[in-house]
């Protein structure tokens, strides 16, 4: 699948965008934990950074707390209540409303992929991938806002696609070949394909009584499962 037509399916997929631009905050801020200076001893600048990681942990799940009970648009002041800081903080370290939803969206699609290459070190290969896509599932219909949020058009967002490929593609494409070497899946499956798919199985029905979406890509795993070879191990002549 080329590019054009991946990112046409991005109406069904969260998308994300890389850290090193508006959420260097992750990796330059230390705010949240108090500033360093250069006369202090190499241990304290450590602990401080390490304190301000956990702070803007504790802030950004927040975020994507009131994000998915109250959606994106919610008051900045209920986020600050929710983490327990003042809203100074909040706009301290994210001026826009897009910054901060950007950042917890990346945290959230960081862990995401980080998933995969857990589970393919200690899950066989098709427990890993089946796995993963319950993860990635669970991410889709819980950030469903977001999405709506991100695939609005604001221009703060228009990186948002290219970085969701380049973060979750590799992983896929990891867990997809395992599989498919141990002969759990069909051959022949891209990345962007079970991406968008699922994706767009768990894209609200508008019906009376919609399907589970865990039922829908259910139903789609099974599908990759049609014609899977055996693995090379166990076709060879004894």
């Amino acid at each position: 699948m080329d590019d054009t037509r991946t990112l046409e399916c991005k109406r069904n997929v969260v998308p994300v965008v890389d850290y090193t631009e508006p959420c260097s905050v992750y990796q330059e801020e230390n705010e949240l934990g108090g500033k360093t200076s250069k006369s202090a001893d190499e241990g304290v600048p450590r602990r401080v950074r390490a304190d301000a990681q956990r702070n803007m942990e504790t802030l950004l799940r927040a975020a994507l707390a009131v994000f998915e009970s109250s959606g994106v648009d919610a008051p900045v002041r209920e986020i600050a209540q929710k983490a327990g800081v003042g809203i100074g903080t909040i706009y301290r370290h994210f001026p826009q409303r897009s910054d901060l939803v950007v950042a917890a969206l990346c945290r959230e699609m960081d862990a995401c992929a980080d998933a995969g290459v857990e589970l393919a070190a200690t899950l066989g290969a098709g427990e890993a991938l089946l796995e993963w896509v319950d993860r990635y599932v669970e991410f889709v219909t819980k950030r469903r806002g977001l999405a709506a949020a991100l695939n609005s058009g604001d221009p703060a967002f228009k990186a948002l696609p290219l970085y969701f490929l380049e973060r979750l593609r590799p992983v896929v494409q990891s867990l997809l070949d395992a599989a498919t070497a141990a002969g759990k899946i069909r051959s022949g499956i891209q990345p962007d394909e079970l991406l968008c798919a699922v994706g767009a199985l768990c894209a609200p029905l508008e019906c009376p009584d919609p399907i589970d979406a865990r039922r829908l890509v259910s139903l789609f795993v099974d599908g990759l499962r049609y014609g899977a070879s055996p693995p090379a191990s166990a076709s060879m002549p004894k």
